[in-house]
């Protein structure tokens, strides 16, 4: 079969444990490998905390609502493969008699609302506002503004891959990423044109522009960009600035990672690249069962043979399947 370009399919994904999320517009699946072997996939719809919004059309504006629809559905596909792997022996603690006793059938919406937002707090903390102390330490000795503000960027994209870098190390996050790693070879798969079988899946990259990675660095270089042209003089205000600016920063991210994934010239090329780079830490090459994992939940989802006769002009031979 001829190389073919890729061809944005709208399909997008997120490594789980032991899984695999596919979404495909308002509907998604979780496929996750049990404990005894077995492929489980939970087919739901989602719908965006502002369903039905003109918002979500917008462009700089609809990327801070996907934003935070990925991070609650990210939290739920978590909770259901994390669901397969709980200790059945653990017992249950004061607090969490407790905690179910006031919230009752929401306790366990109360609990991930809780933990994502104490972990978007954190890491504001981390990458925004830490890198702002550390480089204050040295105002008295540069005095340069403008270098001061590179400085500080330079520091916060030291921080993230370094941060990256310190959580790949690690056994239990390694097999996540050798799932993010599937997750993304079935999506080229698919959108060169290929039949989604696990033969042609692990010939295909495991990188990939539309990757939540890429996103992320996407968002550290343009708070770089626009802290560097925004600035204030009270420390407080400056603090205050960077937490208020993350919106607009999430929004113009969007917007790069989307055009990314849809085009394929020059710019786009050059301005994935570090992205790319980056992605070669967090996917790691998956074995042959965690491809079956990721195209369970795709075809759970996606129509993958109609997409490739309406994308790519031909129909998927039953005899490519075998094997």
């Amino acid at each position: 079969m001829a190389k073919k370009k890729l061809k944005y399919s709208g399909i997008g994904g997120q490594a789980v444990l032991e899984g695999i999320m596919m979404k495909n517009k308002e509907q998604y699946a979780v496929a996750v490998r049990k404990p005894d072997g077995e492929i489980e996939v939970e087919v739901e719809h989602y719908h965006s905390v502002i369903h039905g919004s003109k918002l979500l059309d917008i462009p700089f504006i609809r990327g801070v609502f996907q934003f935070i629809d990925s991070l609650v559905l990210g939290m739920r596909c978590l909770n259901f493969s994390a669901s397969f792997y709980e200790d059945e022996d653990a017992k249950e603690t004061a607090a969490d008699k407790a905690f179910h006793k006031i919230f009752k059938d929401k306790a366990e919406k109360v609990f991930n609302g809780i933990v994502m937002l104490f972990s978007l707090a954190l890491a504001i903390g981390i990458f925004m506002i830490l890198p702002y102390f550390v480089t204050s330490l040295f105002e008295e000795y540069i005095r340069s503004a403008s270098f001061m503000a590179v400085l500080e960027g330079v520091l916060r994209i030291v921080i993230f891959v370094g941060y990256v870098l310190a959580i790949s190390l690690m056994k239990d996050i390694r097999r996540v990423y050798m799932y993010h790693g599937a997750e993304h070879k079935c999506i080229n798969c698919i959108e060169k044109g290929a039949p989604l079988t696990v033969k042609e899946v692990m010939r295909c990259s495991k990188q990939h522009r539309r990757c939540g990675t890429s996103f992320l660095l996407f968002v550290m270089f343009v708070s770089v960009i626009l802290f560097f042209f925004i600035r204030v003089e009270n420390p407080v205000y400056r603090i205050l600035i960077r937490v208020a600016l993350i919106p607009v920063i999430a929004g113009i991210s969007y917007e790069i990672i989307r055009l990314a994934g849809k085009s394929n010239n020059i710019l786009v090329r050059i301005i994935s690249a570090p992205g790319m780079w980056l992605q070669r830490l967090t996917t790691k090459e998956p074995d042959e069962s965690m491809v079956e994992v990721a195209i369970a939940a795709v075809e759970a989802v996606f129509d993958w043979k109609g997409y490739i006769k309406e994308t790519f002009g031909y129909e998927v031979d039953e005899s490519w399947m075998e094997g």
